[in-house]
C-alpha cells in the first residue's frame, strides 16, 4: 500500500455504505460532499480496488468492500469505545486500582469504602490483596500495587507515605468491673491478663512503656497482629485490650464495652504508594477518599513521635 490508512476514510466509507450516496454521507459526517469523495478516491488508491458499484442513482459496495466491511465496522467500534473510556477516565469514572492492605482493614474496613467509592464509577475495579506490612513494603518497592495500607513503616526511599494516628481505646467484656471507670490506666489494668500485638511492632512498645511509667507490669494472654482478632477475641469475653477506635466501634453491640485508655497512645497508619510510579487521577481520589473515611477515629500524633509533616501520597 502507497499511504497508511487512515479512519476518516473507514467513517466515510460506512457512511456512504449505510446512506447509498456521497450527498447523505456528507451530511452524516458533518463535512462537505467534496470531502467525502476526496476521502474514498485516497481510500480507493491506497487499497488498490474500487470500492462501489453504481446501480440505479446509488452506491452499492463492491464484492471487496463487503468483504472487508465487518472487520472496519469492529474498527470504527473500538475507537468508540475507546473514546468513552477516556471520557470516563477523564472523569474519574473508569480504571483499575490495586490496593495491599494489612489483613484486618481487606475484612473490616477497606470494603465500605469501596463499595462506596464505586457506587457512581462503573467503570472502575479493584484489586484488594491483604499481607503483612514487610510484603506491603515489597510491593510499593517493586511498584506492583497502586497504593498501600499499613503500619509500622519506616521510611523508604522508593516509597511515599501519609501518616494517619488512629485513636485507641480500652475494651473489655459487658460486665467487667472497669465498666465502672471514664477512663481507663495502665495501674487499672495491673491484674488484667492483656490481648496485645506483637512484641515487635511499635504499638505494642509504646503501649509496654506506658505500663512502665505507672510501675505497672502487663500481663500477656493473647499476642495477636491484627485488632480485628482482639476484639473478636474480648466479645468472646477473654481478656482485656487496647485496639483501634475504628475496629473497636464495630463491636460495640457485640457484648464489649470501650472506655478511652490514658494516657493517648494513637496507632500509626501509613497510606503509601510508589514515588517513581506516577499514580493515576483515580488511584489519588481514592487514596484522599479512604484518607477521608478515617478522619473521624484520627487523633494528635503521639508527643515522643514529633510533629513532622507526613507526604501526600
Amino acid at each position: 500500500m502507497k499511504q497508511k490508512l487512515r479512519l476518516r476514510q473507514f467513517e466515510a466509507l460506512m457512511a456512504v455504505i449505510h446512506n447509498s450516496t456521497v450527498t447523505s454521507a456528507a451530511k452524516e459526517l458533518g463535512i462537505s460532499q467534496p470531502a467525502v469523495s476526496r476521502l474514498l478516491t485516497d481510500l480507493k488508491q491506497t487499497l488498490g480496488f474500487s470500492l462501489f458499484d453504481r446501480r440505479g442513482g446509488q452506491l452499492v459496495p463492491t464484492q471487496e468492500v463487503r468483504f472487508l466491511q465487518a472487520d472496519i465496522q469492529r474498527v470504527l467500534d473500538l475507537m468508540d469505545q475507546i473514546g468513552e473510556v477516556s471520557q470516563s477516565i477523564t472523569e474519574r469514572k473508569a480504571g483499575h486500582i490495586k490496593i495491599a492492605c494489612l489483613p484486618g482493614f481487606a475484612t473490616s474496613h477497606l470494603p465500605m469504602v469501596v463499595a462506596q467509592f464505586l457506587k457512581d464509577r462503573p467503570g472502575v475495579s479493584i484489586t484488594i490483596e491483604p499481607d503483612r506490612p514487610e510484603r506491603i513494603l515489597e510491593w510499593m518497592i517493586d511498584e506492583q500495587f497502586d497504593f498501600g495500607i499499613t503500619d509500622g513503616f519506616r521510611g523508604h526511599s522508593a516509597v511515599v507515605s501519609r501518616d494517619i494516628h488512629m485513636r485507641t481505646v480500652c475494651i473489655f467484656p459487658k460486665g467487667h468491673i472497669l465498666g465502672h471507670h471514664d477512663e481507663i490506666t495502665p495501674t487499672l489494668l495491673c491484674d488484667e491478663k492483656i490481648i496485645h500485638t506483637r512484641r515487635d511492632s511499635n504499638f505494642f512498645q509504646r503501649l509496654e512503656n506506658a505500663f512502665l511509667a505507672e510501675n505497672t507490669h502487663l500481663m500477656t494472654l493473647v499476642e495477636t497482629r491484627q485488632f480485628t482478632a482482639a476484639c473478636e477475641l474480648v466479645s468472646n469475653g477473654l481478656g482485656v485490650a487496647i485496639v483501634s477506635e475504628m475496629d473497636a466501634v464495630k463491636f460495640a453491640n457485640r457484648n464489649i464495652e470501650i472506655r478511652p485508655f490514658v494516657p493517648s497512645i494513637p496507632h500509626r497508619l501509613s497510606l503509601v504508594r510508589p514515588i517513581l510510579k506516577q499514580p493515576s487521577a483515580i488511584t489519588l481520589e481514592f487514596i484522599d477518599a479512604f484518607a477521608a473515611s478515617l478522619a473521624r477515629f484520627e487523633g494528635p500524633a503521639h508527643p515522643t513521635q514529633g510533629a513532622q509533616q507526613a507526604d501526600r501520597p
